[in-house]
């Protein structure tokens, strides 16, 4: 696991309810988000259906929120959001998963996904993550509540993008 100074803290710009996202995984994933809502302040899981969004699940995932937002629990991380933090969190919990980082990141990550939440709106992280202790490359995020009683979010549909030839090349040459 990657050295971190304790006090290190998560270096990422945040927008609320982006309405220009560069890359298409965002693009697409927060157009069908908003379909999938209508009028209401957000879609349910029920509404969410993975076919649908099969060209973008490698950058997808999908967290549980806990309690009254106090930690978030990865549900389904897609296999190129794996590969950037080299490492499957899937089960574990945002505390749990980011507890090595310190706890400035831990504090940063769960704002985020709390805001989301929370304030039931659209929220775009994006920055370098050099806070992971390697030579690590920008990303840009997007994280979207859903609710099932259409008030309360319970659930958060993640899209995490980078470079992935650049972070594939990377991780390919540590593993060989």
């Amino acid at each position: 696991m990657a050295t971190v100074k304790p006090n290190e803290r998560l270096r990422a710009n945040t927008e609320v309810d982006p309405q220009r996202l560069g890359h298409p995984s965002l693009a697409a994933v927060k157009a069908y988000w908003d379909e999938k809502r209508g009028a209401r302040p957000m879609p349910s899981r029920a509404d969410i259906d993975p076919v649908d969004l099969r060209e973008h699940l490698g950058w997808i995932m999908l967290l549980d929120v806990i309690g009254d937002y106090d930690d978030f629990r990865f549900r389904l991380i897609g296999t190129k959001v794996t590969r950037y933090f080299f490492v499957e969190a899937t089960g574990k919990t945002v505390r749990e998963a980011f507890a090595p980082f310190g706890v400035g990141i831990v504090a940063g990550v769960l704002a985020v996904y709390r805001k989301a939440a929370r304030d039931c709106v659209p929220v775009r992280a994006f920055g370098d993550a050099g806070w992971l202790g390697r030579d690590y490359y920008d990303f840009d995020a997007l994280y979207l509540p859903l609710s099932d009683d259409g008030a309360t979010a319970n659930k958060v549909l993640s899209v995490f993008t980078f470079d992935y030839r650049r972070v594939a090349a990377r991780s390919d040459s540590t593993l060989g």
